[in-house]
């Protein structure tokens, strides 16, 4: 199996939504966008995927110009194809028309040499959901503290 290089994750997103189902997609790019991939220059805020006639798109994520680039340097904001079979996009279209459900950037990342795009279906949570997350996370912060102290006395 090819190795994964991360390029960039959507950590806002885990928060934002319910994770459903993931999908992998490839994803259609100009040369000076791979190199400004590399050298990591990515922004997943406000980005979402969506199907417009019978194509996936990538929407709103934003690729900083290639800093060693000439005039034909890449738009940052442009719309981006995403490369899915026929089948899935149907059925992620099927999906999201009948349960209201949103496609999210999840990760980015190199895979094989080829940049590949991690895609969630998700429902967005509620205020609650929210702050039960944040209560659980804390939680969790504190027992993993507590237990480095216990480990750093018996030294």
């Amino acid at each position: 199996m090819a190795e994964e290089q991360t390029i960039a994750t959507n950590r806002r997103a885990r928060f934002e939504y319910q994770i459903l189902e993931t999908i992998e997609a490839g994803l259609v790019l100009r040369g000076t966008e791979v190199k400004s991939l590399r050298a990591g220059q990515v922004n997943f805020k406000d980005s979402y995927a969506t199907v417009r006639s019978d194509e996936a798109w990538l929407l709103g994520c934003h690729i900083s110009p290639y800093s060693h680039g000439t005039d034909a340097n890449h738009d940052p904001e442009r719309d981006r194809k995403l490369l899915l079979h026929r089948r899935e996009i149907a059925r992620l279209t099927g999906k999201v028309a009948e349960r209201g459900l949103t496609l999210v950037p999840l990760r980015l990342y190199f895979k094989g040499g080829r940049v590949k795009v991690e895609l969630g279906l998700a429902r967005g949570k509620k205020l609650h959901d929210k702050r039960s997350a944040i209560r659980e996370r804390e939680v969790r912060r504190e027992m993993d503290q507590a237990a480095r102290a216990g480990r750093r006395q018996r030294w």
